[in-house]
């Protein structure tokens, strides 16, 4: 008889969410490094969570508030004065991963999380 091994992971990668965290991703090595994928949270909003070349994790809104399209998951990260940022992929505007400030209109933001992998 022959048994396969099954790799699992038991790290998740979670999301604070209204005054809990919350498991978005149950294996971070689904996440590549430098890019980004969107989750569904539970009021049916989505949020845009990033891990950078470094290993640190961000996560912001995922919508565009420029269009109100659900697209900055696939938006190219970036830095700008050590600050990580993500451009939306529709009009180029650049949101700090940490604050959700964008660099280029300061009148708008989107949410930005705590995000953290954990066992």
């Amino acid at each position: 008889m022959t048994i396969l091994a099954v790799e699992t992971t038991t790290a998740y990668v979670q999301l604070y969410v209204d005054g809990d965290w919350l498991p978005v991703c149950d294996d971070p090595t689904r996440i590549t490094p430098g890019r980004g994928v969107a989750v569904l949270l539970p009021d049916g909003s989505q949020a845009a969570v990033f891990q950078d070349r470094t290993g640190r994790w961000y996560a912001i809104d995922n919508n565009d508030p420029f269009t109100g399209a659900a697209v900055l998951s696939r938006g190219l990260m970036g830095s700008s004065d050590g600050s990580a940022f993500v451009a939306s992929p529709l009009l180029k505007q650049r949101f700090d991963l940490t604050t959700g400030r964008c660099l280029d209109d300061e009148e708008v933001s989107v949410r930005a999380y705590a995000v953290r992998v954990a066992a």
